[in-house]
């Protein structure tokens, strides 16, 4: 690794020192982007590591708001503007209670990365609150959402900034943000705000778009390694929100068998093959946990979750999922899952293996579909949405699906011939980094000292 790198790297460790996260996920990146780096050596002139690991811009804010009981709360809001090199900032806003600068600033220099790889024209951005929506009543949530946007629509706006749902912000949540948001405005900016309801400019296969993007990349990271596919392949999958639930959907229609899912309690083992639809009634419906599904379906197990380590991982498969959050493929579950037989990891929620868990795969031959290329479906579509929008005019589920699959087999294409430019084997890791960082690089120098 390069001088330069190192230097950079010692520099952000010390300015960031207790930001964990942040520091993890650029660690990951600059470290898979040497080989580019070292044949451009301009780039330590022009700062191109500094530039592009420094956020443009970091807002926060007090979000005030009323309990059913009359109490107030306060909660910390946040939006990180990561990148506008190439469009719009672009990213999720995620409401959980572990919501800090360090996840925030994470989540938005993995985003940047991602839009890039899409061929889209939108940059990168994050935000959110440590606002817990879990347990509240629909009443707290929207009170909550209207304090949120009514500092939020300060720093958004269809060609600025356009937020999306992430954890804890669904379609309720984005509903409850966009009418508050077009109240203050006074006008409809259908594009300021992604993830809508198609009721009022939202777009249909958004709220599939993650999950099928990640089996279309996991089809195409098949295909390309001796030809394998889906069919009959096990598979388990972590989360049983959005992702992991759309994710389960596709995987099935392409012939695997999804015999586990789970939440931040426990999961469930279903030999004969999850029932996404009893899934999609317990966490889109009534908004229980999944331990549920022991009520509908005879048969299934239940373990919960004890320490550090999913039990979900602990279930031979041969292809897993990780679509629930950062960090929870440990080393430990990740040899684990490599002593059961694992053969491809599918990385459906952001950064969800610890680095040492990555190496651990890479080193013992698993495929690994990295996040920043395997989870873009779902910003890649709302880049469709924010289209869209703007013409005023609505494709079908069929066509944006089409769309979705073709850009996804297009950021498989990018990764691979990274991978083959730079004799990098089948390390999609790298090879998604450095397709990435290739492009936002260009941006940059192109644009000058900005």
């Amino acid at each position: 690794m390069s001088d330069y790198i190192n230097e950079v790297l010692e520099n952000i460790k010390q300015k960031n020192i207790h930001e964990p996260e942040f520091l993890q996920a650029v660690n990951e990146v600059l470290t898979t982007i040497a080989p580019v780096v070292d044949k451009h050596p301009e780039y330590k002139k022009l700062a191109i590591l500094e530039r592009m690991t420094e956020p443009e811009r970091i807002i926060t804010f007090r979000v005030p708001w009323v309990n059913d009981n009359g109490e107030i709360i306060v909660n910390r809001g946040y939006r990180v503007q990561y990148s506008g090199l190439i469009g719009p900032y672009k990213g999720g806003l995620r409401f959980a209670p572990n919501v800090n600068l360090s996840i925030m600033k994470f989540l938005g220099f993995e985003q940047i990365f991602k839009n890039a790889l899409t061929g889209l024209p939108i940059g990168g951005g994050k935000g959110g609150s440590d606002f817990d929506p879990k347990g509240k009543s629909d009443m707290e949530i929207m009170r909550f959402c209207q304090s949120f946007m009514t500092e939020l629509q300060r720093h958004i706006g269809p060609d600025v900034d356009v937020p999306a749902g992430d954890i804890g912000v669904g379609a309720r949540e984005i509903g409850y943000l966009y009418g508050q948001y077009r109240r203050i405005k006074d006008r409809y900016d259908g594009g300021v705000l992604t993830g809508k309801g198609v009721e009022y400019g939202g777009s249909l296969a958004r709220t599939e778009a993650t999950g099928y993007g990640l089996i279309y990349f996991m089809r195409e990271m098949l295909k390309a390694n001796g030809g394998q596919s889906l069919e009959g392949k096990r598979v388990t999958i972590s989360g049983s929100g959005n992702v992991a639930i759309y994710a389960c959907q596709k995987a099935q229609a392409l012939g695997a068998k999804v015999v586990a899912m789970s939440d931040s309690s426990g999961c469930i083992v279903d030999e004969n093959g999850i029932d996404i639809e009893i899934i999609k009634q317990i966490k889109e419906v009534d908004r229980k946990r999944i331990k549920e599904y022991l009520n509908y379906k005879t048969g299934a197990a239940y373990v919960e979750r004890e320490g550090e380590d999913s039990p979900i991982w602990q279930i031979p498969t041969d292809i897993a999922l990780p679509c629930a959050t950062q960090n929870e493929i440990t080393l430990n579950s990740a040899k684990k899952l490599v002593e059961n037989g694992v053969i491809a990891i599918g990385e459906g929620a952001n950064m969800p293996c610890v680095i040492a868990a990555t190496e651990y795969f890479l080193e013992h031959g698993v495929l690994v579909a990295p996040a920043k290329a395997a989870n873009a479906g779902g910003v890649a579509t709302s880049a469709i949405e924010m289209s869209q929008n703007s013409m005023r005019y609505y494709l079908s589920f069929e066509q944006v699906d089409n769309m979705l699959d073709a850009i996804m087999v297009n950021i498989f294409k990018s990764t691979q011939e990274a991978c083959e430019t730079y004799a990098l084997g089948n390390n999609y890791v790298a090879g998604a980094n450095i397709a990435a960082f290739t492009k936002l690089a260009k941006a940059m120098i192109a644009q000058g000292v900005v």
